[in-house]
């Protein structure tokens, strides 16, 4: 009764509060309105209402604070006298929160298939399987087929690479242009000629070339069911490396020009080259709207193991969901590759004989030196038999007698003379068939549609059923002991830059899309202000979007292009970050001015510029050095994400002497001046690193004024440099510098904030030991190592990973490393300057979640190397057994089992931005912002390859090594967290997530805040701060994207529809933060987006699938609650008011 009645009087006060609040705000707006009656200039009345707003939202923002904090007074008090310990929302840690994911087990019956228990079932060895090498003998009666007959499609494909070994340009010109043309023709031939097609990138390009007569032609092919084009992506796209905003990114950038300018929705996927294959693809696809999809590079052992069990065709399931909703059919690719003599059966010999593109006086032939003979009257009988005994010993390997045979390679079908070849030869074979109804079989040329229609047909009749399948194809072999695990890190300097560029564009597109809204709001004609160059802007986007899903290719972000190739790739990465940080500046600009007629269009006018320069394609970005004087320099920070956030903003300046105000309040703000080292033990003289804590809102832009101060005003870091035996000697005129002295040599090296202390090797500056507020305290050992190669036979290329068999070996150098120590109230950190690398470990000095975690970060040459790869480890003691998690595509999260009898490459698995090690009390997460290899040869320990430098090709076709090294950048957080609530290990192929503190972190360092400075010429306009929302979104409601989308109307311009991509994510029950975070989150899988998006307010709201296909579009339901549930990915076609 007591804290019932305490409880009230809380509520009562706040309320109280609140209604006061109310009341003076509306005292404050009839000041206003009766001051603007009087001869007040229109700029003041404009400056009064912009701060009358202002007092508003901080009103409105204060509201929501005192609401949260009622509620979670209330919870923390229900959490108390509950019998179990648990409240409502929000819960406090007593309990795990509502809405959370406890570790499950999924088990699907009988015939479901875990990939994880078949790797712990498979023997992984490699006996010869006759003429089928990697498989077995294939055996039949003949009867099988009397009451059913084989129903063959054979499919006609080309597989065009938007990049490899030559540029996307270059393979246009010289191959793609011409396999187009002769499509065009050559299907126009005759009406039972199918084709399907995957790479929109190229067929825009090549739509663009022809006339609307032609394009007439692809209309009626592909209305009358001749051409399918297939998954629709700009490119084929890597499942390992590949973030899935970009993933989304190059799908919806194919669905939409399909949409445009054919009118079609592709319903079956084609990934026949990527190196491995995700769910995660899988879970985008089916929310693409497709239903079916083929996949073929899977380890041979996989493949024929799943051939035996005739499992080749299954329902994929993701690993997280419970139900049947994620579930996309899928046909997996039996043989070696997807070339003519891997596909028609079991032996290569034969079916190279039925490729009539290598037909004597060729270019091409066949290896097994038995080459294909013309079809004619008096060979076709022998002919057709022998291809049909390799059909049907393939069929056997299926559950239906629907049988699917590829029928092309890469680039196939340049000439017409291979059209002819293979369209007529076959043609006579499948008469041949019809004529002789005896050998039971129907076969011609066909789509995937036709083949998937065929199939479930055909099961729906026998009622029989595919398995369900849950995991993912990593790692991939495709022979011997050839694991495709080097290109998980291979051209990292790329893997960093493909995901700058990724969030430059999510950043530009919600600043963009909102500034579109804004300039509706305020002018009410539903177009954007005359001045504004949103045409212009959205072309930009448009070709941001593209450069981006370009290099999701699986021969770009892999790593595994020609060294030219990796040049275009990289500068087209590079003018795109340029082009979105043009429509960036200019978005930000007008959202900001005050006098909106002050904006210019022309951008060499403009009051912003990037306080980042990025000078090329191949240089790490520098920061710009603000020059200070008496007049202050206005700094702008954007916030891309949806939460408030607190984070550290860097700047360079020219004096030591600099401070920062907040422009709203006029108040200074803490900051640091710290060292720029041009040299480990030389700091630079000139310039200066300013750095403060800045308090963003969601989505906002704020103001920041950087001052010069009164000399020694401002906190300066001190320092202590190191190296063991050789004490080097240090310049530095403005920074307190001293040595470790005496009995310091040899003791740990320390730093602490509120939340963790660390301590490192005094020698080496290496982390050593963690601990937690809470007192948990774990050995957390940083090592660096090299992998060689092997010295004979295969070597390490691109593509594969093979170590020598001496396997890594710690890294050391001629002398010790210098080490640097900083310290200071905003951050402390820890430099070991080594050769071939430097290593930072930072800690943050903040309040709340954004200082649980540490910064690591590493600068890493290995130009002067030859056959060398660097990798990082983490070694802990925590008691992870063989099992460890990485995460696939950003998405999601996958157990990992490291196993024995692989060898050691077989282990290592793609990590595009997570990984942890657990056990029953603690979860180390190390969180990444790029793609890498990842990990845990042993139990407590996490390893990374940062780079590789190979001198030689490993025999895949790419034809040379990877020398192209860079100095290149990695950067990590480093999150140690108590598992609590009696945290249970999940036996066999459990589902985990990451927990909410490390999906907070990993939104922070996948998509920093971004600052823009004025130039410092002349007097600068009045701003105002911008911020859309009232308060953050839910803590596990990412805002995936807010795209503006074309105008049907009007070709290459912005429309008012947008599209809106929220992703609901899963998070750990036995890791709550404490204290809680500023966002909410909730049990309901209901969301109300007017709500979320306070005070934004959607007129249109149509449910519509992730590509924003109008066939995909569900009825408008404006200001109702949308279904969200946890893992899942909302996508919405909006109109903002």
């Amino acid at each position: 009764m007591k804290r019932g009645r305490v409880l009230a009087v809380l509520v009562g006060g706040v309320f109280c509060l609140a209604v006061m609040s109310l009341y003076r705000m509306l005292e404050l707006m009839q000041g206003v309105e009766s001051g603007g009656r009087g001869d007040a200039p229109v700029g003041q009345v404009e400056e009064d209402l912009s701060r009358l707003q202002l007092k508003i939202d901080r009103l409105e923002r204060l509201l929501v604070d005192n609401n949260r904090l009622v509620a979670r007074l209330r919870d923390s008090l229900l959490v108390r006298e509950s019998p179990d310990g648990r409240g409502g929302a929000n819960a406090s840690s007593a309990g795990p929160p509502l809405g959370c994911r406890k570790p499950e087990e999924m088990k699907d019956g009988a015939d479901g298939v875990q990939l994880l228990d078949v790797y712990d079932l498979l023997p992984f060895d490699n006996p010869d399987g006759g003429a089928w090498k990697q498989g077995f003998e294939i055996s039949y009666h003949g009867d099988e087929w009397a009451e059913q007959p084989l129903e063959l499609f054979l499919v006609p494909h080309s597989h065009n690479d938007p990049g490899w070994l030559k540029t996307f340009e270059g393979y246009y010109e010289d191959q793609t242009r011409h396999i187009l043309d002769n499509m065009l023709v050559k299907l126009g031939e005759d009406s039972r000629r199918k084709m399907i097609w995957a790479e929109i990138s190229y067929f825009s390009r090549w739509w663009s070339d022809i006339d609307d007569q032609k394009r007439a032609l692809v209309r009626r092919l592909v209305e009358a069911g001749q051409l399918e084009l297939v998954t629709g992506g700009w490119v084929m796209a890597d499942e390992a490396n590949s973030h899935y905003f970009a993933l989304v990114d190059q799908l919806m950038e194919g669905h939409q020009w399909l949409q445009t300018h054919l009118g079609v929705a592709p319903s079956s996927g084609w990934a026949i080259d990527p190196f491995g294959h995700s769910p995660s693809m899988a879970y985008l696809l089916k929310g693409a709207g497709l239903n079916n999809m083929v996949v073929q590079r899977v380890h041979y052992s996989i493949k024929k193991h799943f051939a035996r069990q005739r499992t080749l065709e299954f329902l994929w399931r993701q690993s997280w969901d419970s139900s049947s909703r994620s579930d996309i059919t899928c046909h997996m690719m039996p043989f070696y590759s997807y070339d003519v003599p891997h596909t028609c059966g079991p032996n290569p010999a034969v079916c190279c004989q039925f490729d009539f593109h290598r037909l004597p006086g060729g270019r091409v032939s066949c290896p097994w030196r038995i080459p294909p003979q013309p079809i004619t009257d008096q060979n076709i009988e022998d002919r057709a038999l022998l291809l049909l005994d390799q059909y049907r010993q393939k069929s056997r390997l299926f559950r239906s007698p629907v049988l699917l045979v590829p029928l092309g390679d890469d680039f196939r079908y340049v000439e017409s003379r291979e059209w002819d070849a293979q369209f007529n030869n076959y043609q006579k074979l499948f008469d041949y068939f019809d004529q002789h109804p005896e050998l039971h079989i129907k076969a011609r040329f066909g789509t995937l549609s036709d083949y998937f229609a065929a199939l479930h047909h055909r099961l729906s009749t026998a009622g029989t059923s595919l398995p369900t399948l849950r995991g993912d194809f990593f790692t991939y072999a495709d022979r011997d002991d050839h694991y495709w695990s080097g290109y998980f890190t291979s051209r990292p300097f790329y893997k960093r830059l493909d995901r700058t560029l990724e969030s430059t564009l999510r950043a530009t597109e919600i600043l963009f899309t909102l500034t579109l809204a804004e300039m509706r709001r305020l002018h009410d004609e539903g177009r954007w202000v005359e001045g504004f160059p949103a045409g212009e802007h959205y072309q930009r986007l448009t070709e941001g979007r593209r450069s981006l899903a370009l290099f999701q290719h699986h021969d770009a972000v892999t790593g595994t292009g020609r060294d030219p190739v990796v040049i275009d790739y990289g500068t087209r990465l590079f003018h795109a970050i340029l082009n979105l940080r043009q429509v960036l500046l200019s978005s930000a600009q007008w959202l900001l001015l005050l006098d909106k007629s002050q904006y210019h269009k022309d951008q060499s006018k403009s009051f912003l510029q990037m306080d980042e320069v990025i000078s090329a394609q191949d240089a790490l970005p520098e920061k710009t050095t603000l020059k200070l004087s008496d007049e202050p320099r206005s700094l702008i920070v954007y916030n891309p994400t949806e939460q408030l956030r607190s984070t550290v903003i860097n700047l360079v300046v020219d004096s030591p002497d600099a401070g920062i105000i907040d422009s709203k309040t006029g108040r200074p703000i803490a900051a640091q001046i710290s060292a720029v080292w041009v040299e480990p033990s030389k700091a630079s003289a000139e310039t200066f690193q300013l750095s403060f804590v800045a308090e963003l809102p969601p989505l906002s832009l704020i103001v920041y004024h950087v001052i010069k101060s009164p000399a020694g005003s401002a906190p300066r870091a001190r320092y202590i440099v190191h190296r063991r035996g050789n004490p080097p000697p240090v310049h530095s005129e403005h920074f307190q510098v001293s040595r470790l002295e005496g009995a310091e040599v040899n003791t740990p090296l320390s730093l602490t904030n509120k939340h963790l202390q660390i301590w490192s090797s005094p020698e080496t500056g290496l982390l050593q030991k963690v601990r937690l507020q809470s007192g948990l305290v774990r050995q957390v050992q940083v090592q660096f190592l090299w992998y060689g190669t092997r010295t004979s036979g295969d070597k390490s290329g691109a593509y594969l990973f093979l170590p020598g068999g001496e396997g890594p070996q710690v890294y050391s150098s001629s002398e010790p490393p210098l080490v640097r120590v900083t310290r200071g109230p905003i951050f402390s950190d820890i430099t070991s300057c080594y050769p071939h690398f430097t290593h930072t470990v930072r800690l943050y000095h903040l309040e709340g979640h954004a200082g649980k975690s540490l910064e690591v970060s590493n600068t890493v040459d290995i130009r002067s190397e030859g056959n060398r790869e660097l990798a990082m480890r983490l070694v802990s003691d925590v008691a992870s057994g063989n099992r460890f998690y990485t995460d696939l595509n950003g998405f999601q999260m996958q157990q990992r089992r490291t196993l024995e009898k692989l060898p050691l490459q077989a282990n290592f698995y793609p990590m595009t931005s997570a990984s942890f090690l657990q056990d029953s009390s603690s979860r180390l997460s190390l969180l990444s912002a790029q793609s890498q290899a990842a990990a845990s040869l042993r139990s407590g320990e996490l390893e990374l390859v940062l780079d590789r430098r190979l001198q030689q090709d490993d025999n895949r076709g790419l034809g040379q090594g990877v020398t192209d090294n860079k100095l290149t950048e990695s950067l990590y957080h480093l999150l140690l967290e108590d598992r609590r609530g009696g945290a249970k290990e999940v036996g066999g192929a459990s589902v985990e997530h990451l927990s909410l503190l490390a999906h907070l972190a990993s939104l922070s360092l996948c998509h920093p805040p971004i600052t823009m400075v004025d130039p410092g010429e002349g007097q600068l306009p009045k701003l105002r701060p911008f911020q859309p929302l009232r308060s953050s979104l839910p803590c596990d409601v990412h805002l995936l994207n807010l795209r503006t989308l074309e105008d049907p109307q009007e070709a290459g311009s912005p429309s008012q529809e947008v599209a809106l991509l929220l992703h609901r994510k899963g998070f750990d029950c036995d890791s709550p933060p404490d204290p809680l975070p500023t966002c909410s989150w909730s049990e309901d899988e209901e969301v109300d987006l007017d709500r979320l998006f306070s005070p934004l307010r959607f007129s249109s709201v149509r449910r519509s699938g992730f590509t924003l296909l109008r066939d995909h579009d569900e009825p408008d339901s404006a200001h109702q609650a949308a279904l969200l549930r946890p893992m899942e990915i909302g996508a919405f076609r909006v109109r903002l008011e």
